[in-house]
């Protein structure tokens, strides 16, 4: 068994901080704190404590031996949990945007979206983001399959490499859809569900793309075998997670939505 960690409690207080100080900013609700500052400080309690315990979990697996089959199960059954509570957060938001599109109300002109938002053309960046993506979820898989056939090669540098720019791509085409927008966050239900859903993927590619960066450091440094590349083929799960939301995203707020 590995050491017993203060860290998951850690993580629990900065997300508090961090979400009260997001709604209370959001809704302008008066607290004994600004906002403002409690966000920060749970951003700060989440940042910190985040890279503390991939340090700690990198030097267990690496240089202490901990992680064992019995550590390696317990650590896929907690990812996957984890996983499943992301399913469940962009469950929520589109559960809110099928709402609003299916009882439109008739004192809002009946209409979804609302008459006066331009919709984003979908066959616009929405379509090359998403060749972005399955491109990347190629890469990341034959990166994967790279390291269990060759070990050490260059062709899993490669397969790195790519995947980590069509991922920070992506991100930029996402910046530029956002800044030629012809809505704004809080114009209508559309556009706030828009936001939130585009946005809230937005920012798991990015910690997609860092969580790949971390693995490819590590890859260089050697901590990765055909055998033992466990924090890698997370890696890969969350990759292939952030794939399968942009599709599902693309085909009702980009396809469904815009009709």
């Amino acid at each position: 068994m590995v050491n017993p960690s203060a860290r998951p409690f850690l993580i629990g207080v900065g997300a508090f901080f961090f979400t009260a100080g997001l709604v209370f900013y959001m809704n302008n609700v008066p607290h004994i704190f600004f906002s403002s500052e409690v966000f920060f400080i749970g951003l700060t309690i989440l940042a910190n404590t985040t890279i503390k315990w991939f340090l700690e979990i990198i030097r267990e697996s690496t240089l202490m031996g901990y992680h064992c089959a019995v550590v390696q199960r317990g650590l896929k059954r907690g990812f996957i949990l984890f996983i499943v509570s992301e399913i469940m957060l962009f469950f929520g938001f589109f559960w809110a945007f099928f709402h609003n599109g299916t009882n439109v109300d008739s004192i809002l002109g009946g209409y979804f979206p609302p008459e006066g938002i331009i919709v984003i053309n979908p066959f616009g960046i929405p379509l090359y983001n998403t060749f972005l993506l399955i491109l990347s979820g190629i890469s990341v898989t034959w990166t994967h399959k790279g390291i269990i056939l060759y070990d050490l090669s260059v062709k899993v540098m490669d397969g790195f490499l790519v995947t980590i720019f069509l991922g920070w791509f992506f991100l930029a085409l996402q910046v530029m859809e956002y800044y030629e927008s012809f809505f704004n966050y809080n114009d209508s239900s559309y556009s706030c569900a828009f936001f939130m859903l585009t946005g809230l993927h937005g920012m798991h590619v990015f910690v997609g793309v860092v969580f790949l960066f971390v693995c490819f450091l590590r890859y260089i440094r050697g901590h990765f075998t055909k055998q033992h590349h466990l924090g890698f083929e997370f890696a890969v799960w969350y990759w292939h997670f952030v794939d399968v939301v942009w599709i599902f995203l693309y085909l009702t707020v980009y396809i469904w939505g815009s009709w």
